[in-house]
């Protein structure tokens, strides 16, 4: 029985796979167990900032595993200070909680926001604006925050206490605001609602809103985090510091790790007893992620990520299927006229790419350490499928 077989049989049914069973990857190209090669445009959905088996970050992992392992957060372990030490040193917030996934990291800002308002101001004031097109997770509770209409199915009752604001409507916006709110959460880029920037002047609105009403900003920098969009935060585009970002995706370079930054503000909200993962800031994942971080602080690493971007745009201008490009940095979303993303997937894997969708576009999240030959190769593949 190959690996497709096993899956089918003993794994529950909840992802739309490929059927490729891949089993190694070196950099950024990946082969299956039939020895076919794939140039990687998807990162495991944006997780391998790195590409694969980066050496630094593999000898990182490797040397902690064979160290200390696990020892849950009943004590303290030196890779996950140093991680919260480089974090806070490299965004500028104060403290940060560890979860396993961004998810969890959302339901951490989330808990955060409603601490903070009952603190100051009592019960009452516990609403949560988040943007229509929206996604932030699959608890229950970061499903209820997802402003999307789909996943409100199946499992109700679902969580209580979120409204939705249409994205970039700013009137909207003051429409839904009452004195029951106590933050409002946004993605600069909606990543799973089809890789759509905002607009500055919404975000500038939105952090006046907050800092005027003692409500918080929640960010959600699960996907846009950690370098993708050319940038370490995607906040940093609009000159703006929300009070509570999340992170995951990227930050372990392929290890499940969620990060939930608090400014001064908020840091010491949640105390003892209030939150707890068993798992987060575990050491393996915390060894990775700070090599992570030492390879974003180099110099030049984010204008090469523009460069990228700006190299794929080109590219994609030249091909009379694309109706538009949209996302940030290597967050790219590409509109298309008559093909069917789905089906410019299916052939760029036949090809050797693997690319990803975001609703009706062709989404591409590349490793951020890919070269310009292999980009060259990996758009070759795409435009000429496009075309075809």
């Amino acid at each position: 029985m190959n690996a497709i077989e096993q899956t089918e049989l003993h794994i529950m049914s909840t992802y739309g796979r490929n059927a490729v069973t891949l089993e190694a990857g070196s950099e950024t190209t990946c082969r299956d167990e039939n020895g076919k090669s794939y140039i990687d445009f998807g990162s495991g959905i944006g997780t391998n900032s790195l590409g694969f088996c980066n050496e630094a970050w593999a000898d990182a992992v490797c040397a902690q595993v064979r160290t200390l392992q696990h020892t849950s957060n009943l004590y303290y372990h030196s890779p996950q200070a140093q991680l919260a030490e480089k974090l806070c040193a490299m965004t500028g917030y104060s403290k940060v909680f560890y979860g396993n996934s961004g998810a969890e990291a959302n339901e951490c800002a989330i808990k955060l926001a409603r601490k903070y308002s009952f603190d100051k101001y009592g019960a009452g004031r516990h609403t949560i604006i988040t943007l229509v097109n929206s996604f932030h997770g699959r608890t229950l509770c970061t499903l209820s925050a997802t402003g999307q209409d789909v996943f409100h199915n199946f499992f109700f009752p679902f969580v209580e206490g979120f409204r939705y604001v249409k994205a970039n409507d700013i009137a909207d916006l003051h429409e839904k605001l009452d004195d029951t709110v106590c933050a409002i959460m946004v993605e600069y880029v909606q990543g799973e609602g089809g890789v759509c920037l905002l607009d500055a002047d919404f975000i500038k609105e939105i952090r006046s809103i907050c800092t005027e009403r003692d409500i918080l900003m929640i960010a959600d920098e699960v996907q846009t985090g950690i370098g993708r969009t050319g940038k370490l935060l995607a906040g940093e585009h609009f000159g703006c510091m929300a009070d509570v970002t999340t992170l995951a995706k990227g930050l372990g370079g392929g290890l499940p790790i969620g990060a939930c930054l608090a400014n001064e503000k908020c840091a010491d909200v949640l105390g003892k007893g209030s939150h707890g993962s068993t798992f987060g800031g575990n050491p393996v994942v915390c060894a990775g992620a700070v090599k992570v971080l030492e390879y974003m602080e180099q110099d030049g690493v984010m204008d090469e990520i523009e460069a990228k971007s700006a190299y794929i745009r080109e590219r994609l201008s030249a091909v009379s299927e694309v109706a538009a490009v949209s996302g940030k940095g290597l967050m790219i979303g590409i509109a298309l006229k008559e093909k069917k993303a789905a089906d410019v997937l299916q052939q760029c894997l036949e090809q050797g790419l693997l690319v990803l969708t975001a609703k009706d576009k062709v989404r591409l999240l590349p490793p951020l350490v890919i070269s310009m030959e292999e980009l060259a190769k990996g758009m070759d593949i795409l435009c000429n499928v496009l075309e075809g």
